[in-house]
């Protein structure tokens, strides 16, 4: 029962503590403009560190915790960001990142270059600093101190605090992480990601394409979804493609980060000349890392095998009257409510066509979170870097 009790140091030990604290985050603030994300990081993750062996050892409770929120408050009137739950987050951060779990998942991944090549993490604080708070203060924290990964540079803090709200595993957040830094996503942006399951849709190995697909761009496998969620469309239980082609003209911002940032959107309702009639693609995008057109047809009936052969055509007309030299050859996407797997694998298996099928749904759907390897993952950014 000892080993809850806590022990309450006199008010002047818990002055110099938090005196400690106050200095820390005086000295990261002057750091350079340059290195202002990573000595955020590094502030977050020491007083994180600091606080969290305060109340493991019982030194601190709770209270003392709003007692320092308080006194940073007094102190600093003008700073933000150091309120109690701020506090808080920092110790879940510290806590989160330096457990052996995460540490021995992260060590078993070759990860891209982008992350081994990052600054370099802020050098301890001198053992020299003349203050005496702080010499104090560095000298017990050095008694056990663990280093920032690398990896969590990548990123700001207010990112990192939606992946470890609302992720399960160590494997998704590593992998949002990467997406996230890879992508250029905002904090916004980010956490409808998450929201969306994009790691089970991104690393779901059953995806619905074509050999052709596969074959000339092995790499799409990590960059095409094939599910899609619209619950920004607000569309009712019945609908029809009017309804569904509409919403998303008028959501487009919200579908491309659906879809990812590499899209660039170019027209609805694109024409291309087909004999002697005038088709019409319903939305053309490019892709900018796989530097081809992409033609998506849009379904509010569940797939059909007649809908690969029109897109079949849509892609024909696309590479010999629309696609540059210098791009690859066009993709389709076939966007529907559902679809039979095995209906489209029969259908698919003959396409000579970069064909894709791919589901959305009306409102997400509460799916158990895969835990995958982030192995292949991390090869492809590094190769796609």
């Amino acid at each position: 029962m000892a080993d809850n009790i806590t022990i309450v140091p006199n008010q002047a030990e818990l002055e110099r503590q938090f005196a400690f604290v106050n200095s820390m985050i005086e000295r990261y603030r002057s750091s350079a403009i340059s290195m202002v994300n990573t000595a955020a990081l590094q502030m977050n993750w020491e007083i994180g560190q600091y606080i969290s062996m305060q109340l493991k050892s019982a030194r601190w409770g709770t209270k003392i915790v709003s007692d320092l929120a308080d006194y940073l408050k007094r102190t600093n009137p003008k700073q933000r960001g150091f309120g109690k739950r701020h506090l808080y987050n920092m110790v879940k951060f510290y806590d989160t990142y330096s457990a052996k779990p995460f540490l021995n998942t992260l060590s078993n991944l070759h990860l891209p270059e982008f992350v081994q090549s990052r600054i370099a993490q802020l050098e301890t604080p001198s053992k020299s600093v003349t203050n005496e708070i702080v010499q104090l203060g560095i000298a017990q924290l050095e008694e056990d101190l663990q280093p920032l990964p690398k990896l969590l540079s990548i990123i700001p803090f207010t990112s990192h605090i939606e992946i470890m709200n609302r992720c399960r595993s160590d494997e998704e957040r590593i992998f949002y992480m990467l997406y996230a830094r890879h992508q250029g996503l905002k904090t916004e942006e980010l956490r409808r990601c998450i929201v969306n399951q994009t790691f089970s849709s991104l690393m779901d190995k059953e995806k619905m394409l074509s050999p052709k697909l596969l074959d000339e761009y092995p790499q799409s496998e990590f960059m095409l979804k094939d599910k899609a969620i619209v619950d920004f469309l607000n569309l009712p239980q019945e609908h029809n493609e009017h309804h569904l082609h509409k919403g998303l003209l008028e959501h487009m911002k919200a579908f491309i980060l659906e879809l990812g940032k590499d899209f660039l959107f170019i027209e609805s309702e694109f024409g291309v000349q087909v004999g002697g009639s005038t088709k019409r693609i319903d939305l053309l995008f490019f892709h900018r890392a796989l530097q081809c057109l992409v033609a998506i047809e849009l379904k509010a009936v569940d797939f059909q095998p007649e809908f690969v052969g029109k897109m079949d055509m849509y892609l024909e007309a696309l590479d010999r009257d629309v696609k540059r030299d210098n791009e690859n050859p066009s993709i389709g996407i076939i966007l529907c409510p559902s679809a039979d797997r095995s209906m489209v694998e029969y259908t698919l298996s003959r396409s000579l066509s970069p064909t894709m099928i791919a589901e959305y749904q009306r409102k997400l759907i509460p799916q158990q979170v895969m835990k995958k390897s982030l192995e292949e993952y991390c090869s492809f950014l590094q190769e796609n870097k």
